[in-house]
């Protein structure tokens, strides 16, 4: 779950920065298990199917399943913990969110043609 945190942390700062429309606070939970259902269980069936890694291709659908299960049952819990840990300014406007960008510090993930200070 911490390679969960971080990619929801990085997205949240891509937003923040103007270089993503959604804010990822948005639906993180719902979007997880979509990205399990229409992603990651599909292709560790094919895994399975081509037997291309022998006994761990069966291994990659077993895991992935299980992950699967542990984010339906803990990731509500994760997402409020996630977004207990920022700041959250409310609603941002165009304007709004130039004021939240400056205090961010886009330049740790912005590049310096994108970063507003």
């Amino acid at each position: 779950c911490r390679w969960n945190e971080n990619l929801f942390h990085e997205m949240r700062a891509a937003y923040l920065c103007g270089r993503a429309d959604r804010d990822p606070l948005e639906g993180w939970y719902e979007s997880q298990l979509d990205f399990f259902d229409k992603y990651i269980i599909p292709l560790a069936k094919k895994l399975k199917e081509c037997g291309v890694f022998g006994v761990s291709s069966d291994e990659c659908l077993t895991f992935a399943l299980e992950n699967r299960k542990e984010w339906e049952e803990k990731g509500q819990e994760m997402c409020q913990s996630m977004a207990q840990r920022i700041v959250v300014l409310g609603p941002l406007s165009d304007a709004s969110r130039r004021t939240e960008r400056t205090s961010l510090d886009c330049s740790t993930c912005c590049s310096s043609s994108q970063a507003t200070n």
